[in-house]
C-alpha cells in the first residue's frame, strides 16, 4: 500500500491505540539495527502515554525465550516488568482463538493471533516489521516508520 494512502487512512482513525508486534519489542530490548530507532520511537510514545499502546498476552512468552538467549534472567524479569507497567497487555479468548484456526488465508498462525488480539482490543493498528505477513489482517499493518509519520 503506498504511504500517501495510508497516510489518508489514518486521518480518519483516531490514533490512538496499537498492537505491538513482537519483532518491534525485540529490536528495541536487542537493540536491533536498523530497526532500533523507529521501533524505540514507537515505543516511547507509548512510554509518554501519547499513543495507547498493547501486547498480545501470547507474545510474552515468547519474548522470554528468545531474550534468555542473549540476556540473563534478571534482565529478561526487568524487560517483562517494564513493559507490564507501560503497555496494556491483551488477552484472547477461546472464540478468537478458533476464528484465527479458520481464517485459512494467513500463512503464519502467531500472526493471526495477533491481528484477532488487536481486533479484540480495537487496535486502530498494527505496528509490525512484517506487513507481509499481514496482507488479510482484519486491522492495519503499519512499519514503524509508516506509523510514525501519522503522529
Amino acid at each position: 500500500m503506498e504511504l500517501n494512502l495510508i497516510m489518508k487512512m489514518v486521518k480518519m482513525m483516531k490514533r490512538n491505540k496499537i498492537l505491538i508486534d513482537l519483532n518491534i519489542i525485540l529490536d528495541v530490548f536487542l537493540k536491533r539495527e536498523p530497526f532500533f530507532q523507529d521501533s524505540y520511537k514507537v515505543f516511547d510514545l507509548c512510554y509518554s502515554q501519547k499513543i495507547h499502546g498493547v501486547i498480545a498476552a501470547h507474545s510474552l512468552s515468547t519474548l522470554w525465550y528468545v531474550l534468555r538467549k542473549h540476556l540473563s534472567d534478571e534482565e529478561c524479569r526487568k524487560i517483562i516488568s517494564s513493559l507490564l507497567n507501560s503497555f496494556e497487555i491483551a488477552q484472547i479468548d477461546k472464540s478468537h482463538i478458533k476464528a484465527a484456526i479458520e481464517r485459512k488465508n494467513f500463512k503464519d498462525f502467531e500472526d493471526c493471533l495477533q491481528d484477532e488480539c488487536a481486533y479484540s482490543f480495537n487496535a486502530d493498528f498494527i505496528i509490525t516489521r512484517d506487513k507481509n505477513d499481514f496482507l488479510n489482517a482484519k486491522i492495519l499493518p503499519l512499519l514503524p516508520t509508516e506509523f510514525l509519520h501519522t503522529v
